[in-house]
C-alpha cells in the first residue's frame, strides 16, 4: 500500500511544474485583443525637450492615438527639418512642429493609417530639432534613441526630410545603410558622388527624391545625380524621382501631402512597401 501522506506533496509539485510551464511559453501565445483595434483618431503630437546628444536639444513626438493602449510595434518616420528650423530644442522646438509631416500632424491633415500590400499601419513620427546642420552620427543617435524608447518596428524605419534636411537624409542613407529601409529626401542640399550612391544602392534601400526644376535654392542637379547614380549600381529596387517644373525651393508641400499620389501611393504608402531586417 502506498504512502497517502506523500499524495499532496507530489500534487504540489505537479501543479507548480505545470504553472510554471505555462509561464514560460505564455509570451508565444498571449494577444493584446487591442492590438487588432483599428485607428480612428488622428495621432497625438507633442513637443519632447531633452538632450539626445550635443546637436540635439529635443523632438516632436507624434504617436498613434492608441499607442498606449497596445503592445505592438509601429513603423518609424524620422523627419529632418530645414536650416530655417534650426534651434535649441526648448523655447525653439516649435518651429520643428511648423512644415512637412510634422506640419501635417499638427494641423490635423496626417490620416491615422495608411494601407500597404493589403495590411494597415499606423506611424511614429519623430521630428528632432538641430542646433546646428546634422551630420549623419546626429541623424542615427535619433535612431538610436528612438529603438530604446518605443515600440519600432524594427524593419521599418524611414528617414526623410526637406532641404537641409533632405541632405541629411541623403548623407545619412550613404554613412549607414544598414539601419534603414527606405529613404524620401525632398530638394536635399547634398551633393551626390559615386561612394555614396555605391553605398546606399548595395544597402538596398529604396529612394523616392523629390525636386522643383526652379528650384533657385538647392539645384535639382542634386537630387537627379543621386538617383542616376545609385541606378547605376543596378540597385534591388530602382531608385526614382519625381521632378516638378515649377514651386521654387518648396517641393516639400506637395511631396509630404497624403493626397499626392504615383501609381496610386502617396509617399507613406510607398515606404511601407519596403521592409529591412537592418543593423541594431
Amino acid at each position: 500500500m502506498k504512502n497517502l501522506s506523500t499524495l499532496p506533496v507530489v500534487l504540489f509539485l505537479m501543479i507548480t511544474v505545470l504553472v510554471s510551464c505555462k509561464k514560460e511559453s505564455s509570451p508565444a501565445f498571449s494577444s493584446n485583443p487591442a492590438n487588432d483595434v483599428p485607428e480612428t483618431k488622428a495621432p497625438v503630437q507633442k513637443a519632447i525637450t531633452l538632450t539626445i546628444n550635443g546637436n540635439i536639444g529635443g523632438y516632436q513626438e507624434a504617436l498613434p492615438a492608441r499607442y498606449d493602449s497596445t503592445t505592438k510595434e509601429y513603423p518609424l518616420i524620422i523627419f529632418i527639418h530645414g536650416v530655417g528650423e534650426l534651434g535649441n530644442g526648448s523655447s525653439d522646438l516649435w518651429m520643428a512642429a511648423n512644415i512637412g509631416t510634422p506640419g501635417l500632424i499638427k494641423n490635423n491633415k496626417f490620416p491615422v493609417s495608411f494601407t500597404a500590400n493589403g495590411k494597415t499601419f499606423s506611424f511614429i513620427v519623430l521630428a528632432p530639432q538641430f542646433k546646428a546642420w546634422p551630420s549623419s552620427n546626429d541623424v542615427d543617435a535619433m535612431i538610436s534613441y528612438a529603438l530604446s524608447k518605443y515600440r519600432i518596428d524594427t524593419t521599418r524605419i524611414y528617414v526623410s526630410g526637406l532641404s537641409m534636411g533632405g541632405g541629411a537624409t541623403w548623407e545619412y542613407a550613404a554613412a549607414y545603410n544598414s539601419r534603414i529601409a527606405a529613404i524620401v529626401p525632398i530638394c536635399g542640399a547634398s551633393g551626390p558622388t559615386n561612394e555614396k550612391a555605391q553605398k546606399i544602392a548595395q544597402g538596398g534601400i529604396s529612394v523616392w527624391a523629390f525636386h522643383n526644376l526652379d528650384d533657385g535654392i538647392v539645384s535639382s542637379s542634386n537630387s537627379t545625380g543621386y538617383v542616376n547614380k545609385i541606378n547605376s549600381y543596378n540597385p534591388t529596387t530602382a531608385a526614382r524621382i519625381t521632378l516638378w517644373p515649377s514651386g521654387g525651393h518648396d517641393a516639400w508641400t506637395k511631396a509630404t501631402d497624403p493626397t499626392y499620389k504615383e501609381n496610386g501611393m502617396n509617399m507613406y504608402e510607398w515606404m511601407l512597401q519596403f521592409s529591412k531586417k537592418i543593423s541594431l
